[in-house]
Protein backbone atom coordinates (compact mmCIF):
# COMPACT_ATOMS: atom_id res chain seq x y z
CA UNK A 1 0.00 0.00 0.00
CA UNK A 2 1.49 3.37 -0.78
CA UNK A 3 2.00 5.36 2.05
CA UNK A 4 -0.39 8.04 3.20
CA UNK A 5 -0.51 10.73 5.98
CA UNK A 6 -2.82 9.61 8.54
CA UNK A 7 -4.35 12.08 11.43
CA UNK A 8 -4.03 11.16 14.93
CA UNK A 9 -3.38 13.18 18.71
CA UNK A 10 0.35 13.50 19.83
CA UNK A 11 0.57 10.99 22.83
CA UNK A 12 2.61 13.77 24.63
CA UNK A 13 0.02 17.04 24.74
CA UNK A 14 -2.99 15.72 22.64
CA UNK A 15 -2.72 18.06 19.79
CA UNK A 16 -3.88 17.46 16.54
CA UNK A 17 -1.22 15.87 14.02
CA UNK A 18 -0.33 13.78 10.92
CA UNK A 19 2.18 10.88 10.64
CA UNK A 20 4.20 13.04 8.20
CA UNK A 21 5.36 14.90 11.44
CA UNK A 22 8.85 13.90 12.80
CA UNK A 23 7.86 15.49 16.21
CA UNK A 24 4.93 17.46 17.78
CA UNK A 25 5.63 21.37 17.15
CA UNK A 26 3.98 21.87 20.75
CA UNK A 27 5.76 19.33 22.68
CA UNK A 28 8.55 17.60 21.13
CA UNK A 29 7.56 14.00 21.18
CA UNK A 30 8.68 12.13 18.39
CA UNK A 31 5.64 10.97 16.59
CA UNK A 32 6.59 8.43 13.77
CA UNK A 33 8.68 5.16 15.21
CA UNK A 34 10.86 3.75 12.90
CA UNK A 35 13.59 2.09 15.03
CA UNK A 36 13.70 0.45 18.18
CA UNK A 37 16.43 3.29 18.97
CA UNK A 38 13.18 5.98 19.47
CA UNK A 39 11.75 3.91 22.03
CA UNK A 40 14.76 2.62 23.86
CA UNK A 41 15.25 5.49 26.22
CA UNK A 42 11.14 5.72 27.09
CA UNK A 43 9.12 4.75 30.33
CA UNK A 44 6.63 2.00 29.90
CA UNK A 45 4.03 4.58 30.64
CA UNK A 46 5.44 7.05 27.77
CA UNK A 47 5.40 3.28 25.15
CA UNK A 48 1.96 2.96 26.20
CA UNK A 49 0.80 6.00 25.37
CA UNK A 50 2.34 6.21 22.08
CA UNK A 51 0.65 2.54 21.27
CA UNK A 52 -2.77 4.19 22.81
CA UNK A 53 -2.58 6.86 19.80
CA UNK A 54 -1.59 4.49 17.04
CA UNK A 55 -4.41 1.75 18.24
CA UNK A 56 -6.93 4.94 17.58
CA UNK A 57 -5.43 5.74 14.64
CA UNK A 58 -5.28 2.35 12.86
CA UNK A 59 -9.17 1.94 13.82
CA UNK A 60 -9.64 4.33 10.45
CA UNK A 61 -6.58 3.32 8.96
CA UNK A 62 -5.73 -0.67 9.82
CA UNK A 63 -3.30 -0.79 6.60
CA UNK A 64 -1.25 2.19 6.93
CA UNK A 65 2.96 1.06 7.32
CA UNK A 66 4.11 4.06 9.17
CA UNK A 67 1.27 3.16 12.16
CA UNK A 68 1.80 -0.63 12.01
CA UNK A 69 5.91 -0.14 12.34
CA UNK A 70 5.52 2.43 15.23
CA UNK A 71 3.12 0.25 16.92
CA UNK A 72 5.17 -2.67 16.55
CA UNK A 73 8.46 -0.89 17.92
CA UNK A 74 6.03 0.09 21.07
CA UNK A 75 5.06 -3.89 21.51
CA UNK A 76 8.44 -4.73 21.20
CA UNK A 77 9.89 -3.18 23.71
CA UNK A 78 7.24 -3.76 26.45
CA UNK A 79 8.61 -7.42 25.67
CA UNK A 80 4.58 -7.94 24.10
CA UNK A 81 6.09 -9.91 21.56
CA UNK A 82 2.79 -11.78 20.31
CA UNK A 83 1.59 -8.59 19.60
CA UNK A 84 4.23 -7.32 17.93
CA UNK A 85 4.63 -9.60 15.51
CA UNK A 86 1.73 -9.33 13.61
CA UNK A 87 2.45 -5.66 13.11
CA UNK A 88 6.07 -6.42 11.61
CA UNK A 89 4.65 -8.69 8.93
CA UNK A 90 2.18 -6.46 7.99
CA UNK A 91 4.96 -3.35 8.09
CA UNK A 92 6.67 -5.29 5.99
CA UNK A 93 4.10 -6.43 3.46
CA UNK A 94 4.12 -3.23 3.12
CA UNK A 95 6.99 -1.71 3.08
CA UNK A 96 10.23 -4.65 2.46
CA UNK A 97 13.14 -2.28 2.16
CA UNK A 98 13.73 -1.33 5.74
CA UNK A 99 16.10 -4.23 7.19
CA UNK A 100 15.66 -3.40 11.21
CA UNK A 101 11.79 -4.43 10.59
CA UNK A 102 13.16 -7.71 9.20
CA UNK A 103 16.04 -8.03 12.34
CA UNK A 104 13.33 -6.94 14.99
CA UNK A 105 10.89 -9.45 14.00
CA UNK A 106 13.32 -12.36 13.68
CA UNK A 107 13.64 -11.58 17.94
CA UNK A 108 10.49 -11.36 18.38
CA UNK A 109 10.12 -14.88 17.28
CA UNK A 110 11.90 -16.26 19.85
CA UNK A 111 9.95 -14.22 22.55
CA UNK A 112 12.27 -13.92 25.09
CA UNK A 113 13.26 -17.51 24.96
CA UNK A 114 16.75 -18.89 24.27
CA UNK A 115 16.79 -20.62 20.72
CA UNK A 116 17.55 -23.95 21.93
CA UNK A 117 13.90 -24.03 23.37
CA UNK A 118 12.65 -22.86 19.74
CA UNK A 119 10.74 -24.99 17.62
CA UNK A 120 12.62 -25.69 14.72
CA UNK A 121 9.95 -24.16 11.91
CA UNK A 122 10.44 -21.29 13.76
CA UNK A 123 14.29 -21.40 13.70
CA UNK A 124 13.82 -21.39 10.22
CA UNK A 125 11.38 -18.75 9.64
CA UNK A 126 13.86 -16.38 12.04
CA UNK A 127 16.51 -17.64 9.66
CA UNK A 128 14.56 -16.36 6.69
CA UNK A 129 13.80 -12.84 8.15
CA UNK A 130 17.56 -12.21 9.05
CA UNK A 131 18.99 -13.41 5.40
CA UNK A 132 16.15 -10.72 4.04
CA UNK A 133 17.83 -8.20 6.65
CA UNK A 134 21.15 -8.88 5.12
CA UNK A 135 20.33 -9.00 1.69
CA UNK A 136 19.15 -5.13 2.63
CA UNK A 137 21.66 -3.93 4.44
CA UNK A 138 24.63 -6.67 5.49
CA UNK A 139 25.16 -5.24 9.10
CA UNK A 140 27.30 -6.86 11.63
CA UNK A 141 24.77 -7.37 14.22
CA UNK A 142 22.76 -9.46 11.68
CA UNK A 143 25.29 -11.92 10.86
CA UNK A 144 25.90 -11.99 14.73
CA UNK A 145 22.47 -12.69 15.58
CA UNK A 146 22.51 -15.44 12.91
CA UNK A 147 25.57 -17.27 14.31
CA UNK A 148 23.84 -17.26 17.95
CA UNK A 149 20.91 -18.93 16.41
CA UNK A 150 23.30 -21.41 14.86
CA UNK A 151 24.83 -21.74 17.50
CA UNK A 152 22.61 -21.78 20.14
CA UNK A 153 20.17 -24.12 18.21
CA UNK A 154 21.80 -25.65 15.16
CA UNK A 155 25.39 -26.46 17.03
CA UNK A 156 23.73 -27.64 20.37
CA UNK A 157 21.11 -29.86 18.90
CA UNK A 158 23.93 -31.52 16.84
CA UNK A 159 23.02 -30.28 13.14
CA UNK A 160 25.74 -30.10 10.60
CA UNK A 161 24.58 -26.21 8.78
CA UNK A 162 26.34 -23.87 6.44
CA UNK A 163 27.10 -21.81 7.04
CA UNK A 164 28.31 -22.85 11.20
CA UNK A 165 28.71 -20.44 13.68
CA UNK A 166 32.03 -19.78 13.30
CA UNK A 167 32.15 -18.69 9.81
CA UNK A 168 29.55 -16.32 10.51
CA UNK A 169 31.15 -15.09 13.67
CA UNK A 170 34.13 -14.09 11.27
CA UNK A 171 31.37 -12.52 8.47
CA UNK A 172 29.58 -10.84 11.31
CA UNK A 173 33.24 -9.11 12.10
CA UNK A 174 33.81 -8.51 8.59
CA UNK A 175 30.70 -6.48 8.21
CA UNK A 176 31.96 -4.35 11.23
CA UNK A 177 30.04 -5.69 14.27
CA UNK A 178 31.26 -3.79 17.31
CA UNK A 179 31.06 -5.29 21.42
CA UNK A 180 28.23 -2.58 21.64
CA UNK A 181 26.52 -4.76 19.24
CA UNK A 182 27.23 -7.84 21.19
CA UNK A 183 25.93 -6.32 24.48
CA UNK A 184 22.87 -4.77 22.79
CA UNK A 185 21.76 -7.64 21.18
CA UNK A 186 21.74 -9.84 24.23
CA UNK A 187 20.21 -7.08 25.68
CA UNK A 188 17.14 -7.34 23.19
CA UNK A 189 17.01 -11.08 23.42
CA UNK A 190 17.20 -11.30 26.82
CA UNK A 191 19.53 -13.80 27.36
CA UNK A 192 22.99 -14.72 28.65
CA UNK A 193 26.02 -14.61 25.78
CA UNK A 194 26.97 -18.31 25.41
CA UNK A 195 30.84 -18.25 26.58
CA UNK A 196 32.10 -19.34 23.03
CA UNK A 197 30.46 -16.09 21.09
Amino acid sequence: MAHQVVELECPGCGASITTSTQHCEYCGRQIVITTFNSVRGMTPLDINKQANAYRKAMAQNPDDQTLNASIAFCYFKLKLYDKAIPHFEKAIEDNFDNSETYFYLAISLLRGKKAFLTPRPVIDKIEEYLQAAMMIEPKGIYYYFWAYIRYDHHYRKSYNMSPNYKQLLMQAQQAGLSQTDVRELYELLGVSRPDCM
